[in-house]
């Protein structure tokens, strides 16, 4: 599995797989789903998207983002435009 995660910005951090659900999650909490369809497609896109790095050593933050968003779009869209509506935004 990943062990380190370079961001934006050029710092680099431990890779930490909660992050990634928490992210996910986030987006997931702006949608009208019920709360039992959340949990499953939280843990359904994260476990998915960190099964992708575990033969890499360092992923970008963007490469994270990137397999979070298509995985979402497959899974679901609701959730995947929510997250794309909070980066708009922010």
């Amino acid at each position: 599995m990943a062990t380190e995660v370079i961001k934006k910005n050029g710092q680099r951090e431990p890779f930490n797989p909660d992050k990634i659900r928490d992210a996910i999650w986030v987006a997931a909490q702006r949608t009208d789903l019920p709360d039992e369809t959340k949990d499953e497609i939280v843990e359904r896109v994260a476990s998915k998207v960190i099964e992708m790095f575990e033969d890499v050593d360092i992923v970008a933050t963007t490469e994270i983002r990137d397999a979070i968003l298509e995985e979402l779009d497959s899974v679901s869209p609701e959730i995947a435009n929510s997250w794309r509506e909070y980066e708009k935004n922010k």
